[in-house]
């Protein structure tokens, strides 16, 4: 696992286009879109337990 971080302002970027493409997706397509997107990071982060991990930690207060 890297040790970079995004910032604040690197957040708001991502933040940013995640919204336009669900938007850019449709409401119908949005939930597809998703899941693609995660299976890709997942496969670019390459360690399933720290995907796993995540899975768990955006499960939280929902």
């Amino acid at each position: 696992m890297s040790d970079q971080q995004l910032t604040i302002g690197g957040l708001e970027t991502v933040y940013d286009a995640l919204a336009t493409a669900i938007d850019q997706a449709g409401a119908d397509k949005a939930q597809l879109f998703l899941v693609k997107l995660a299976l890709l990071n997942a496969k670019a982060l390459a360690d399933e337990n720290l995907f796993q991990e995540q899975i768990s930690v955006a499960l939280q207060d929902l």
